[in-house]
């Protein structure tokens, strides 16, 4: 849990643990699989590695349970935490605090505001990556109900809002092949549930 003293200081190598601590191993593997996935779709690129390291742990603060408000978007939610509690208690350059705000606030697919700054454009578009393919699947059954059909359309719905979205040819090229192997999975869940009977 983060350290209730406002003396206290963080750093980023806290911030694993603290993820974890709020959260479970699940959203924490999340985390992991981004960070692999911006090194993947950002190689060649001018980036802060810091600043979007940082933004990839927060960015869903706002929908653990601890900071969760009713009525507010956790993507928002998640940038209130990181701006009031975290990152006053990092010792960061001031000029990279709104870079991972920008980042945290912008992540979710839902949102259609284009971003300014290349982390923000890495965060979302590896969010979305970890939406499709197999591991978007498996994260969306695993939400439950046990409910085939239920989260099927979930799938089929996220897939809809998010594989037009990709600006980043390398994360364009992993999106394809995610979304081939989705609809092979997909055709063989309809085909094994007998169409959800």
């Amino acid at each position: 849990m983060i350290p209730d003293s406002l003396d206290s200081s963080l750093t980023i190598d806290d911030l694993p643990a603290l993820t974890l601590s709020e959260s479970d191993r699940w959203r924490l593997s999340h985390v992991e699989r981004l960070l692999k996935l911006i090194l993947r779709i950002g190689a060649g690129m001018d980036y802060d590695e810091t600043a979007v390291t940082v933004a990839a742990y927060l960015h869903d603060w706002g929908g653990y349970p601890r900071f969760q408000q009713p009525g507010v978007e956790h993507a928002l939610r998640s940038m209130q935490v990181a701006e009031s509690m975290v990152l006053p208690r990092m010792d960061l350059p001031q000029e990279m605090v709104p870079v991972i705000l920008e980042a945290i606030a912008y992540h979710d697919y839902r949102d259609q505001r284009p971003v300014a700054s290349i982390e923000a454009l890495l965060l979302r578009e590896a969010d979305f990556l970890d939406f499709l393919g197999i591991i978007g699947l498996v994260r969306e059954y695993g939400r439950g109900p046990a409910d085939l059909l239920s989260a099927y359309e979930r799938v089929l719905a996220r897939r809809g809002l998010i594989q037009g979205r990709f600006t980043l040819p390398a994360a364009r090229e992993m999106a394809s092949i995610r979304l081939q192997r989705l609809e092979q999975c997909l055709e063989w869940l309809r085909e094994e549930s007998f169409d959800f009977v």
